[in-house]
């Protein structure tokens, strides 16, 4: 019984560039028996991939900032910093998504993926799974304004010392969750990775995964 629950209907209730349905469900209960029938919307989406892009020679990462709709009601405002991310298509791989991503939204080649990890953002109301990871990467010339056209981007990517990445974490500075913990990480990871990575052969293949099997 324990974990067991029962989808009585589902029904559709928006669809635009989000969408939403609302469940109707009776779950499992820890002390035994079934809750009542309840009614919980769900903002239903897909994998969305993140990478933090590290460079172990010069002790940089890649951060990149845009404007989210999600912040209009945020004091702070609606440009926020983040770490590289998007939705994987029906059938792509993350590690794809990855390097996809790291190419349109900063302009960089990425290699030797690392899963940080691979999460619910926020399980009480939406179906969205992050896979998030660290990646190597050359920070020379990189930088400035990327994106692409067709989706409406405009994106500033940051080259920043990860001192200084990590300073804006534990000053509070930083508002979005998947930089928060990856450069947490990265502060748990630094010098491992500097040994296995800055010596390492950067005409290997684009990228090569190291996930937990």
């Amino acid at each position: 019984m324990a974990h067991r629950y029962e989808i009585l209907a589902r029904e559709r209730c928006h669809e635009g560039y989000l969408r939403l349905d609302r469940v109707h469900l009776r779950h499992a209960l820890f002390e035994g028996g079934m809750s009542p029938a309840l009614s919980r919307e769900c903002l239903v989406r897909g994998l969305a991939v993140a990478v933090l892009p590290y460079d172990p020679q010069r002790d940089e990462v890649v951060l990149v900032e845009q404007f989210r709709v999600g912040g209009i009601d945020d004091p702070r405002g609606a440009w926020i910093t983040e770490t590289i991310a998007g939705m994987a298509e029906l059938g792509e791989e993350p590690g794809s998504v990855a390097v996809r991503e790291a190419q349109e939204e900063a302009g960089l080649t990425i290699h030797d993926l690392r899963l940080i990890a691979d999460y619910l953002p926020s399980p009480g109301g939406s179906s969205e799974r992050v896979m998030l990871y660290c990646a190597r990467c050359d920070t020379r010339g990189a930088g400035g304004i990327h994106g692409l056209d067709e989706e409406h981007e405009d994106i500033w990517a940051h080259v920043l010392p990860t001192d200084e990445a990590l300073g804006l974490v534990a000053e509070g500075h930083m508002r979005a969750a998947m930089p928060i913990i990856a450069l947490q990480w990265l502060a748990l990871n630094r010098r491992q990775l500097q040994e296995e990575w800055a010596g390492g052969d950067w005409t290997a293949g684009l990228w090569s995964s190291q996930e937990p099997g």
